[in-house]
């Protein structure tokens, strides 16, 4: 993480982590539910949202002269960080029993590097700031993805992974129990973190690029992804208007699995209700938000006011 990708709300003080900063200031069940529900495994939640496209699609072809690669992934994720701007509880993490505020913005992003069934596979991990517009979205992502897009070129994430793989059994079962251990206490190696795609606020995966429908996929113990975000195929549907006639139009379907010890159900419930509100509306994400949230449950000075 590059020293302007942190967000710069608040100093480091006892009790942080490098990569976030303790939430204090939190309701009591809170505090109390990571040492019951130990595993995001045993937190997960899911949740589906059916978005009509029809509008973005048509907003994509009135800006692919401005914003060059402008995608319906590209405006989903304009959606997710302006979504996170507004409501900073859902760029928490839980680790050791602790709720930690993240001092950072990024998604993990799978990618192929050719579309067939032998095409390399590897991991981006671009990061984004609050303010951040639609055409720094597309920008930030495109970067990552030309300097990682080459057949046979090797990013930090495949050269540890590749290392790794060479260990023997008994030496593999050390370093990840010690690696386990050492993102508990705060403690792992910053290049490791970095390489990782199991450190960021939102694991995202495209699958309806390749023609499958969205899936709930499972969180990681491993890292700090509190939400996992699937988007499906384009598909065509028929509804009822308000005359009674049916009309078709193109629709994806979202799925988010989602860790419930970082925030409650309602505010789960009511973030959801404002992604669908920016994603009715992909001209607001032209424009840096009004106002950035902050989290304020961190319960300690902030230094950007």
């Amino acid at each position: 993480m590059k020293k302007e990708d942190k967000l710069k709300y608040y100093k480091w003080s006892w009790g942080d982590r490098y990569d976030g900063w303790r939430v204090r200031k939190v309701d009591p069940v809170f505090s109390v539910i990571p040492y019951f529900l130990r595993t995001r495994m045993d937190a997960q939640n899911y949740f589906e949202e059916r978005v009509q496209i029809d509008h973005i699609e048509a907003f994509i072809k009135a800006h692919k002269t401005d914003i060059p690669d402008l995608s319906v992934m590209h405006v989903v994720m304009a959606s997710l960080v302006r979504l996170l701007s507004q409501r900073p509880h859902l760029n928490r993490f839980v680790m050791w029993n602790k709720i930690f505020a993240r001092n950072h913005m990024n998604f993990s992003i799978a990618v192929k590097r050719s579309l067939s069934d032998e095409g390399e596979e590897t991991l981006i991990k671009p990061f984004f700031q609050p303010t951040d517009t639609l055409q720094d979205i597309v920008r930030k992502t495109r970067q990552e993805q030309e300097n990682n897009q080459q057949v046979g070129q090797q990013n930090s994430s495949d050269t540890i992974s590749k290392i790794l793989g060479l260990l023997p059994d008994l030496a593999m079962r050390i370093v990840v129990f010690l690696l386990l251990w050492l993102d508990k206490v705060g403690l792992m190696p910053k290049f490791i973190e970095k390489a990782s795609p199991w450190h960021c606020g939102i694991f995202l995966t495209n699958i309806g690029s390749i023609g499958v429908e969205s899936i709930y996929h499972h969180l990681y113990e491993f890292g700090t992804c509190s939400m996992f975000v699937a988007m499906g195929k384009k598909s065509r549907r028929h509804n009822l208007n308000k005359e009674g006639d049916l009309v078709a139009h193109k629709s994806i379907l979202l799925k988010f699995v989602m860790d419930e010890r970082i925030c409650d159900g309602f505010y789960y419930a009511s973030s959801m209700r404002i992604l669908s509100k920016i994603l009715s509306d992909p001209t607001v994400l032209l424009s840096p938000p009004e106002k950035v949230i902050v989290d304020e449950g961190v319960g300690k000075k902030r230094i950007d006011l």
